[in-house]
């Protein structure tokens, strides 16, 4: 049998796990889990015998995240396609089905988000194996989670009742009220719906030109005018912007007819907002539960994150505590939906805490910064074993370089020279420079700016150089 190629998607942002999850670093690549991000346990639960090796459609501002984080994996993607501009999943979706043809005129593809939890894989398995034929005799198989509670935040599945492992699809309900999903749960004929999708290439393919032509064909100009960059394919901007942002639901789904499901229960959560992670994560006998070091007093049901300092609950209930090194978030546990206003908020406003945390990930290593004053600015860097930055110069600030551990290889004004553990190097205002790590470990340093404007725009880089080192 044709082996499943799985189509992971992976451009969304996670606003209602911000400040955790911000748009630099968004919540499917963050390490919550046993050290391992959601978007890593996605694509080791698509490994084996019955799959080939993924391809991972993402926003572009993301790529080096991915890179990094298969590399970590030991696992090459078969290919990374890039989004200039976020459309939804039917593009993603017709994506998948056209890069899929293009490998094997017989493919299936097992579309999914790279952002859920999934703590029975064998459960997950064994759906994915029930599917398959269901798949490759010309079926979209749809995956619904077996409903515990009357969720509102979930979209609905509604299927004939039958006596069989894949069911017939009967509507697709959007996320109801209260008192909707009540009555849901009281019928029984009702999944949530996962987002998760098999199917093959060409049955995709034929119900996007006879329901939503001009999303496939869209995809098929941006796709065909797309151009290789390293590992990556980016997307024609031009053309992917014209394509319809809609969900697959709406442009096929709704419109399909013959679709199947198969209902499954392998303790699903999609860690949609801070609640969700409370539910997931193990509690003591009162409730609580911590991602990090917490102590309750005469507290219950409250969850507590912090990156850096210890945090104590006394006497509440029901109650979030978020806490990142530039913001702190406290919410009482039934808004936690609300997350995402704060955030448009602070978007309205321009503010950076809901694009960066003072962490900032480069292709490179990372940045992160310490103190920031009048004239100045500290950060601590990380650099990559043969990784370094690009040549370039500064009109209105000096640097000091202060090297904690590693070697560096340092060319300022033309002359280069190494720099190790407890040795400084300084940069004068306007001198070309650039760095590298030579070694076989990382380089920590401390970087002191000082000027008259300190701003990542008072950079003036070499036009020859590699446009992704930096």
């Amino acid at each position: 049998m044709t082996a499943i190629i799985p189509a992971i998607l992976s451009g969304g942002f996670g606003s209602r796990l911000w400040p955790l999850s911000r748009r630099a670093r968004p919540k499917q690549f963050l390490p919550l889990f046993d050290g391992e991000s959601l978007f890593q346990k996605t694509c080791k639960r698509t490994t084996g015998a019955q799959f080939e090796a993924p391809m991972v459609i993402s926003n572009q501002d993301h790529r080096f995240l991915i890179g990094e984080q298969l590399q970590e994996l030991g696992m090459t993607a078969q290919s990374i396609l890039l989004e200039p501009v976020g459309r939804n999943t039917a593009a993603p979706a017709a994506l998948a089905a056209q890069v899929a043809l293009a490998q094997d005129a017989d493919a299936l593809v097992l579309l999914l988000p790279s952002d859920h939890m999934i703590a029975d894989e064998k459960a997950f398995q064994q759906a994915v194996e029930t599917a398959t034929p269901v798949a490759a005799a010309g079926h979209i198989v749809t995956f619904g989670i077996k409903p515990d509670l009357a969720h509102t935040g979930y979209g609905y599945i509604k299927f004939v009742p039958a006596d069989e492992a894949v069911l017939s699809v009967d509507q697709f309900v959007e996320k109801p009220s209260k008192q909707r999903a009540e009555q849901f749960l009281e019928e029984g004929t009702y999944l949530w719906n996962a987002g998760i999708f098999m199917f093959s290439a060409k049955a995709m393919r034929d119900s996007f030109l006879r329901h939503a032509p001009e999303i496939w064909q869209g995809v098929e100009v941006a796709r065909i005018k797309a151009r290789q960059d390293l590992d990556f394919l980016r997307l024609d901007p031009q053309a992917f912007e014209q394509v319809p942002n809609i969900s697959l639901d709406y442009a096929i789904m709704e419109k399909q007819a013959g679709i199947c499901c198969v209902p499954m229960d392998p303790q699903w959560n999609d860690l949609g907002s801070w609640r969700a992670i409370w539910e997931t994560m193990p509690k003591d006998d009162a409730g609580n539960t911590a991602l990090s070091e917490a102590i309750f007093e005469n507290s219950t049901d409250c969850l507590v994150y912090s990156e850096d300092a210890l945090v104590s609950v006394l006497g509440l209930q029901d109650v979030i505590v978020v806490n990142t090194k530039d913001v702190l978030l406290v919410a009482a546990k039934d808004q936690a939906e609300a997350v995402k206003t704060i955030v448009a908020e602070l978007d309205r406003e321009g503010r950076p805490e809901t694009v960066q945390h003072r962490r900032a990930y480069r292709p490179w290593g990372w940045t992160e910064e310490i103190a920031r004053g009048e004239r100045f600015r500290v950060q601590s860097m990380m650099i990559k074993p043969g990784q370094g930055l690009t040549m370039q110069r500064h009109i209105h600030r000096a640097e000091h370089w202060v090297v904690m551990s590693g070697t560096l290889e340092v060319s300022v004004n033309g002359e280069t020279k190494y720099v190790t553990e407890n040795e400084s190097v300084f940069v004068p205002l306007g001198a070309p420079h650039k760095l590298k790590n030579p070694g076989m470990i990382e380089v920590r340093m401390i970087e002191v700016q000082s000027g008259a404007v300190i701003h990542d725009e008072d950079i003036l880089r070499e036009p020859a150089e590699d446009e992704n080192r930096d």
